[in-house]
Formats: C-alpha cells, structure tokens, sequence
C-alpha cells in the first residue's frame, strides 16, 4: 500500500456536525460521502428522478491527484440509486462544494436524509498524456473490434 497523500478538507456551515469522510476498512479505496441535506427535511427521490445532494464539504486535491465519486453497491443493489455521472471527477483545482448527482432507477420513492452515506470517493493519481497525431496506428490482433468483440 502507498503512504498517504494529505488531502486538506472543509466543512460547510450546512455539513457541520456531520462525520468527515473515512474508510469503513483497512483495505476499503473509497471513503464515504455522508448527505448534508436539512434534518427536518429529507430530499425524496421519486423514481426515475435525480438530484444534486450537497456533502457539506471541500477539499484541496495535491497536484497529479484527483477524485472519483463513485455509487455504493449497497444502494445500488437494494434500492436501485446510484451516482448518475459515475465515476464524477474531482480535478485537484476545483475549490468548490462537493456534490453527488443521484439518480433513482428503482419503482419507490427514496428519502435521502441527513447523514445517509450517498457515495464513495476515491482518490487517484493522475496521468498527463501528451497527444501525438499520426496518420496511421499500430496493428493489433483485435483491431477495431468494439462492444463485445474480445467475448467470442
């Protein structure tokens, strides 16, 4: 396992009381992101439907590095809400709110209440690639084979 990389956060007027993100686990990639929605007002997801839901939090990503927000399968699986732009990205310059674009795929309506653990981020170095056009690409054994082709 990799040392840690000291990733600052902020807590929002509107996240405050709430627990930071934190692994679940010694060996868990994703820490997860708790809803900062009012206590005494749930945001109800009516199926089909989707919504921005604030976590309450900022962070300031190192250079090289960002963040995923990914779905947590427990929602997933047992209420069909997932994250909508999956995985979101957090780039190491952007300052602002952390949300969760939720979406409901499933046939009732799901209350996302306060403190609700709504997603998981991960964070991930990242590989600048420098683009070199060409008028003609290496050949391989697959070729342009698209969706399905490497299950034959």
């Amino acid at each position: 396992m990799s040392p840690p990389v000291k990733v600052e956060i902020r807590q929002l007027p509107h996240g405050e009381g709430l627990a930071l993100p934190e692994y679940h686990s010694a060996d868990a990639a994703g820490l997860d992101l708790l809803a900062a929605v009012p206590e005494d007002s749930p945001l109800m997801l009516s199926p089909g439907q989707r919504a921005l839901v604030p976590t309450g939090l900022t962070i300031a990503l190192p250079s090289g590095y960002e963040a995923q927000v990914r779905p947590r399968s427990g929602l997933a699986s047992k209420h069909g809400v997932t994250v909508l732009n999956s995985p979101g990205t957090i780039d190491a310059d952007y300052r602002g709110e952390i949300g969760v674009l939720l979406i409901n795929h499933g046939a009732v309506p799901f209350p996302v209440r306060r403190g609700e653990r709504i997603a998981q981020m991960v964070i991930a170095p990242v590989v600048r690639v420098e683009l070199a056009p060409s008028t003609e690409l290496a050949t391989t054994k697959r070729g342009g084979g698209g969706f399905g082709s490497t299950g034959r």
